[in-house]
């Protein structure tokens, strides 16, 4: 998933390296979201997600935080949390571009065509240039086309081919 960089939000300090055995990890938000950051970068999302996770918690109206811990939960494979990550930011700034493809995407990942076309449609209306967003609202629309029927039936072997029933009363 792409992302875009954004500025740190600050956070409550703690001194650098507290936390020794309490499960807290040392610094303060700011510095939790930096190394979240970092490991996603790094493509360490399940490292990230951890610590953007308690970033997020101890700063739960950071849209900052929540969006990098949205996009970590989604390259972690965690589309269920991604998504609800990626609506929090889209409800608070109905104009985020980013969350509203973030909320898209991750909508189709776990199988929500509707969904997902709104929020990718919502994306690219807002951004109509962003070739990531066009490819991902093309792609869910041919899916929902072809759920519909819209290329005509399936044909034995296809990807999806459900043969009919046999009819017992057949000879």
């Amino acid at each position: 998933m792409t992302h875009r960089e954004h500025e740190g939000d600050g956070g409550a300090a703690v001194p650098e390296g507290s936390g020794g055995g309490s499960g807290v990890p040392g610094g303060g938000v700011y510095d939790w979201f930096r190394r979240g950051v970092r490991l996603l970068e790094e493509r360490h999302p399940a490292a990230a997600v951890q610590l953007l996770a308690r970033a997020a918690e101890a700063e739960p109206g950071s849209g900052s935080i929540r969006e990098a811990l949205a996009r970590a939960q989604f390259d972690a494979g965690q589309y269920g949390q991604a998504l609800e990550s990626f609506r929090a930011v889209a409800e608070a700034d109905p104009s985020d571009d980013y969350a509203q493809f973030g909320w898209g995407v991750s909508a189709a990942r776990l199988g929500d065509f509707e969904t997902s076309a709104e929020h990718l449609a919502l994306a690219v209306a807002m951004q109509p240039g962003n070739r990531h967003y066009q490819a991902a609202l093309r792609q869910t629309r041919a899916t929902l086309a072809a759920r519909a029927g819209a290329y005509g039936p399936l044909l034995p072997g296809a990807p999806g081919y459900l043969a009919p029933p046999e009819d017992p009363a057949a000879p």
